[in-house]
C-alpha cells in the first residue's frame, strides 16, 4: 500500500509571530463582520422590542404575533401578562412577549 506522507516544508522557519498574525487576522475579520451585521443589529431590534413592551399602556393599538389586532384593555397581577380587547364584548389574556408591535 502506497502512503502519501505530507511533509512541511524545510527551510527557514523565523517571523513565528508575524505568520500567527497572519493565520488568524482573516477570523479576527470575519467575526466583526458577523457581530456587526448579523449581532448588533439583533440586539438593537431585541432592545427596541423590549422597550415598547415596557412602555405599553391602557388603550394602545397592538398586533399579536399571531396575527390579531386589539386594543389593550389592561394588566394582569403576573407582570408578564396583558389583557387585551378584541371586540366589545371579547377580551383575552396574552403574554407580553405575544404583542408583535404597537399600530398607530
Amino acid at each position: 500500500m502506497g502512503y502519501l506522507l505530507m511533509a512541511a516544508p524545510q527551510g527557514a522557519q523565523g517571523g513565528g509571530s508575524s505568520s500567527l498574525l497572519g493565520m488568524f487576522l482573516p477570523f479576527l475579520l470575519i467575526i466583526m463582520v458577523v457581530y456587526f451585521f448579523m449581532i448588533r443589529p439583533q440586539q438593537k431590534r431585541q432592545k427596541e422590542n423590549q422597550r415598547m413592551l415596557a412602555d405599553l399602556k391602557k388603550g394602545d393599538k397592538v398586533l399579536t404575533t399571531g396575527g390579531m389586532y386589539a386594543t389593550v384593555f389592561g394588566f394582569s397581577d403576573d407582570q408578564n401578562k396583558v389583557i387585551l380587547k378584541i371586540s366589545d364584548d371579547v377580551k383575552m389574556e396574552f403574554l407580553k412577549s405575544a404583542i408583535a408591535q404597537k399600530v398607530s
